[in-house]
This record gives structure tokens, sequence and C-alpha cells, in this order.
């Protein structure tokens, strides 16, 4: 199995904004949706998300301090994307994780390619989780299960196998002439 695991908070990876914008006391109607309470000095971390402060959390979405450190990383040692801790925005989280996760599918069919393998089963979870301090939902990463049967001819179970297949008579049973 190979994913992603988190950094930060509760082990848990997400996204936020890359730096704090200050807003002045003085501003507009747009500018307190954008995070600005008017009559007040806030710090908005978290640009076009909700100001409003859900019963019984700590902060607003676009105050949240958890979800601005939130970074993902990969836990694998697969030569994919996110090796090292990387900061990305709640509307490209998802996106971006399930092509890293795509990344591992992709591994796993080239290295069955190469030993003579077959990929008989590839499946990729994403997962979510709520930030314990805003409560805003966001993709908390992923994981990709495969598995992959290889051809072991030298194997004597192997042997074994297609020995009896050969003398119960189901090698060339399904064969059809008239086709």
């Amino acid at each position: 199995m190979s994913g992603i695991s988190g950094i930060g908070f509760n082990s848990s990876y997400a996204s936020g904004f890359f730096g704090p914008a200050f807003n002045s006391s003085t501003g507009t109607a747009s500018e307190a949706a954008a995070g600005a309470l008017q009559g007040e000095t806030k710090v908005t971390l978290n640009p076009g998300e909700s100001v409003e402060k859900k019963p019984g959390m700590r902060s607003s979405p676009a105050e949240c301090e958890t979800c601005k450190n939130r970074k993902y990383i990969d836990g694998s040692d697969e030569n994919v994307s996110f090796k090292s801790a990387a900061h990305i925005s709640p509307e490209a989280a998802p996106s971006r994780v399930r092509g890293h996760e795509q990344e591992h599918v992709a591994n796993a069919y080239k290295k069955a390619a190469q030993g003579d393998g077959k990929v008989l089963q590839a499946s990729v979870k994403i997962q979510t989780a709520v930030c314990p301090e805003c409560g805003r939902t966001y993709v908390s990463g992923g994981l990709t299960t495969t598995q992959i049967m290889y051809k072991n001819e030298d194997n004597p179970y192997q042997k074994n196998r297609k020995s009896a297949d050969a003398a119960s008579g189901l090698i060339g049973s399904s064969f059809d002439a008239a086709v």
C-alpha cells in the first residue's frame, strides 16, 4: 500500500493560503466578506473563505491557522510527487491528491510489465477530514492499494497446478472450432 501521510495538526494534511492578508478597519462589504470585519483589524489567513464562526469552533475558516499551515507529504518509498512537504490550496487539493495516487497506480502497472506480471487489482481511496479549529471539510490524503500476480515457472506449486490442469482436461476444454 502506498499513499500520502500528513504533517501538522493531528497528522493531517490539506491546504490553505500561502501568506496572511491584512485588512484595515475602513473596509467595504466585499472586504468584510473576504475576511475583514468592519470596525476591527483582522488577520485573514485564508482569503475568500467564510468569516462566519461555526458553533463550537475556535475560529472561522478565513482565520484558521491550522488550515493555513497544513501540508501534504508522501509516506511511500516510490518515486512520486509530494516527497517533501507541500502546501496546496483547498480548491486544488482533490485533483492534486487524485493525480498523486494515479502515479502510484501507473508505477504498479510499470512494475508488473517489467517483471512479467499482471495487475489484478488497483484501487484508490481519497480521504477527507474535518478541521478541528474551524470545522471545514478538506481532502486529507489518499491511499492506493494494488495487487500484482507474477508468473513463476520455477515454482513447484505452479508446475503441479499446470500438470493437474492438463490431467483433468481443463487445458483446451473451452475450444470452439466454429468460431
